[in-house]
């Protein structure tokens, strides 16, 4: 079973950078894609970035490319979301997710089987 914590939330000013961690704490050693989305309050939760099992295809939605970043370590069953330039738009809960069929990155919640519980990012002047 794939158990997701994602940490690295916090508040920060416009224009301000966090990195964002995600780590599998489960006991299962096979790689999969991985994605981070996020939901803001009264909004439905939105896809930001995914990136394949190898860490070598990534994909981004159009509001975060150029300032945003998915890697991942595939040896500390980790991924990350660098996050530069912040915005206020990009305050909400981001979760970490996983896919247990799919390998190349996928931009779709419904393709992810495995979900962390959400850290929240909030960026306010």
């Amino acid at each position: 079973q794939v158990q997701l914590v994602e940490s690295g939330g916090g508040l920060v000013q416009p224009g301000g950078s966090l990195r964002l961690s995600c780590a599998n704490s489960g006991r299962t050693l096979s790689s999969r894609a991985m994605g981070w989305f996020r939901q803001a309050p009264g909004k439905e939760r939105e896809f930001v970035a995914a990136i394949s099992w190898s860490g070598g295809s990534t994909t981004y939605a159009d509001s975060v490319e150029g300032r945003f970043t998915i890697s991942r370590d595939n040896a500390k069953k980790t991924v990350y979301l660098q996050m530069n330039n912040l915005k206020p738009e990009d305050t909400a809960v981001y979760y970490c997710a996983a896919s247990k069929w799919v390998s190349g990155p996928d931009s779709g919640s419904h393709n992810y089987d495995f979900w962390g519980q959400g850290t929240q990012v909030t960026v306010s002047s």
